[in-house]
């Protein structure tokens, strides 16, 4: 028998975990603040509708898959913990890294399943990637830069900065393997005084380099994850068709007399099979709580995340 998951929150992120859940014949119940969207998707999707603060007190809800605004994301996880739940929680799990860090410490001392929706660390494309650079394929890695614009959308809590980057914080941390030393942020507010622009350089320990430029006042959708190695150079582009998601460009750099000279060569593009990042990350989720196994996307990653985010960010007037 499956385990029994509720949704709490119905909105944009939260109805794909409910549809999603669904599809893998696990959705037990949703809850929202909003008690007539809960009915609407409970009624959709022939499962129940339980108000929030029930929700965590239901001992037949085995698990509970958070898409809140950030700032209740702490609160209603440690409930849920204390209660006996497993917690997949969306990103950012948090606004401060005490009340994250609070919130890892009470799921583990309750040993619980804590879980956060860094989806893209389950993106066939990235996963490919990753063992890429595992094995070699492209030397030691020595530069990462990712970038994630695009219009909207426009959050009253959230930058650029924290809305977006927590997908690409979590994937230059599982190519690293571990945390930057040094850590500059730079932002602009068009609108208000949130940040709708924001660069985030890194420097880690073994010398690479890195850095992550977000916008949601772009006028073109840009996905894209670079990782520049001393034998090549890798490009996870998600705005690409599947066939392209993933190029490996082999140029070649060197000194000749000494003056610098280099190659530059086609790129291959590797075989990706097709998959929904959001399946295979509830389909994570749902064997983490069936064999008690530490998540691949846990709450010490989050918080690490969030410690980054924390120091890149730009204050506004």
């Amino acid at each position: 028998m499956k385990p029994r998951i509720a949704v709490l929150g119905c909105g944009y992120w939260g109805s794909n975990h409910i549809r999603t859940l669904k599809s893998l014949g696990a959705l037990y119940a949703v809850s929202d603040a909003n008690l007539a969207r809960a009915e609407g998707f409970a009624s959709e999707q022939e499962c129940l509708a339980i108000a929030p603060d029930e929700l965590v007190t239901r001992t037949e809800v085995d698990a509970i898959v958070m898409a809140l605004p950030p700032q209740f994301h702490a609160e209603y996880a440690i409930k849920a913990v204390e209660s006996g739940k497993d917690v997949l929680v969306e990103k950012p799990i948090a606004l401060t890294v005490a009340d994250a860090e609070r919130a890892v410490s009470v799921a583990e001392a309750n040993k619980r399943i804590f879980m956060v929706g860094h989806v893209l660390r389950f993106h066939p494309a990235f996963e490919r990637l990753k063992e890429l650079i595992d094995s070699g394929e492209l030397g030691e890695v020595k530069y990462i830069h990712s970038h994630r614009l695009g219009l909207g959308k426009f959050h009253t809590e959230n930058d650029a900065l924290w809305d977006l980057a927590p997908h690409d914080l979590s994937m230059i941390l599982a190519i690293t393997g571990t945390e930057p030393l040094e850590i500059r942020g730079e932002g602009a507010a068009l609108l208000d005084h949130l940040s709708d622009f924001a660069h985030l350089h890194m420097r880690f320990p073994n010398g690479l380099r890195s850095h992550l430029f977000t916008s949601r006042l772009n006028p073109y959708r840009e996905r894209r994850l670079t990782v520049v190695g001393t034998r090549a150079m890798a490009v996870f582009d998600d705005v690409e068709p599947w066939e392209r998601k993933l190029a490996v460009y082999r140029h070649a750099v060197w000194q000749d007399s000494g003056q610098w000279a280099f190659t530059q060569n086609e790129p291959s593009y590797v075989p990706v099979d097709e998959g929904m990042p959001l399946t295979r990350e509830l389909q994570h989720f749902l064997q983490c709580i069936e064999t008690r196994e530490a998540p691949r996307t846990g709450g010490e990653e989050a918080v690490r995340v969030l410690k980054i985010l924390t120091a890149g960010t730009v204050t506004h007037d």
